[in-house]
């Protein structure tokens, strides 16, 4: 079964702690996006909120960094008490850098690709990846329909990860609608991040829903 990155961005920011609490049960961990104003033009979660949720919730806490120095946020989230980092691929000319530092926190670390950019980008890295996140949508846009080409993509994700005999996860991120997951379930996505199918729906139903995909 596809399991659930759960995205804090579409839940009630105004009360997130029991907004953790009530999906909890539904997901598999939580995925907070990070924005810094530069890389997209939206501010989003920092490392003190970060630090703020973790006791309210057992799950791992996935960050997605979506900034221009993703090396300068990695110890900052890392102490606030993340689980996983995930960055975008092209926010910085050395990515195996970057994995390898996550890597020496004892975190899982990941990329983000962005829907111009091909798997080709990541051949020299995949012995370092935990995770490849197939943005759907324009980079740090909320609400926005999914990409056709997504599920071709994870599909020819999931053929070079059986090849190499990795074991990196493929996580679909933008677009999680109940149109779009059966697809992008259908092509081998191990993780879905669904925000509004979450918070907008009853969590309980949708995750039966999910598990009869």
């Amino acid at each position: 079964m596809v399991k659930c990155s759960t995205s804090l961005w579409s839940a009630d920011l105004g009360n997130l702690a029991a907004e953790l609490r009530r999906v909890e049960p539904y997901s598999e961990r939580f995925h907070l996006d990070v924005a810094d104003g530069h890389y997209v033009k939206n501010l989003l979660f920092f490392p003190d909120l970060v630090k703020a949720l973790r006791p309210h919730t057992r799950l791992p806490f996935e960050i997605h960094l979506m900034v221009t120095d993703p090396l300068d946020w990695i110890d900052p989230f890392v102490e606030a008490g993340a689980d996983g980092i995930i960055f975008c691929f092209d926010a910085t000319p050395d990515p195996g850098a970057v994995l390898r530092a996550i890597r020496a926190r004892g975190k899982q670390a990941g990329v983000s690709l962005l829907l111009s950019e091909p798997i080709e980008v990541l051949d020299p890295f995949w012995d370092l990846l935990d995770v490849v996140t197939i943005v759907g949508t324009a980079m740090g846009i909320k609400g926005a329909s999914m990409d056709p080409s997504v599920p071709d993509k994870i599909r020819r994700t999931r053929e070079v990860i059986r090849r190499r005999g990795v074991r990196t996860e493929i996580e679909a991120d933008g677009g999680i609608r109940r149109e779009t997951v059966p697809k992008l379930a259908a092509a081998g996505a191990d993780l879905i991040v669904p925000g509004s199918l979450m918070f907008k729906e009853d969590p309980a139903a949708m995750r039966a829903w999910l598990r009869g995909l």
